[in-house]
């Protein structure tokens, strides 16, 4: 793919964008190169996403940055393609993310990339999620795109070790999906659940998260 057909920033999404990355905006841009040449040529992101890799990836995920404290640890579970977790990493320096991927072929990529990238923030560890509890000690997990809520909390909340908070970015059916899962919910320990919206104010589309507090 050459650089004339790479995904380009619309009016909206480059006011957001420059808001959150600020002067890592260019580190974010060879970021979405990443995803938009070696990440579709290796299944990472489906090809018909690169027009959108800004809007509804990218930018998507990096607003979820604004209900984490500074220099807080988070696992990033099922990266994949680094969404939420590298997005993260780069608004965020002060954050200590570890990328939790189960796929050689996947965690093989995002070496790469965090090398390329030069990301002094990001551990990579290959393992699936129920099998690294115990192997990290975090304040937040972060989810997108794994399962829905009534399977993702068996695989993330016991990764908290009883305290910290579960970021699951989630569409309409948040709610529904939170019905769902309340007894396992319950069974946690789950203090409290919340829909909340980030990125109200720079995003056309805002992104849902459901915030499980333990």
């Amino acid at each position: 793919m050459t650089q004339d057909i790479l995904p380009e920033l619309t009016g909206v999404e480059r006011i957001a964008a420059e808001k959150i990355f600020g002067q890592r905006l260019s580190l974010t841009q060879r970021y979405v190169e990443h995803l938009a040449t070696s990440g579709i040529e290796r299944g990472l992101i489906g090809p018909r996403e690169v027009p959108r890799l800004w809007g509804r990836h990218v930018l998507n995920c990096a607003v979820v940055q604004e209900y984490i404290k500074k220099d807080a640890s988070i696992a990033d579970v099922g990266s994949g393609a680094g969404l939420p977790g590298l997005c993260l990493a780069i608004a965020r320096p002060d954050l200590d993310i570890t990328l939790i991927e189960p796929l050689e072929r996947r965690v093989i990529w995002l070496d790469e990339v965090v090398e390329d990238l030069g990301l002094g923030n990001v551990t990579i560890l290959r393992s699936r999620a129920e099998q690294a509890i115990g192997m990290v000690d975090v304040e937040y997990v972060t989810a997108r795109a794994v399962s829905a809520l009534v399977g993702l909390v068996d695989i993330t909340l016991p990764i908290l070790r009883g305290t910290g908070e579960l970021l699951a970015i989630k569409g309409r059916s948040a709610g529904e999906e939170i019905a769902k899962a309340q007894k396992k919910l319950n069974k946690y320990g789950a203090r409290t659940v919340e829909v909340l919206s980030a990125g109200e104010e720079l995003l056309d589309e805002p992104t849902t998260i459901v915030r499980v507090s333990l």
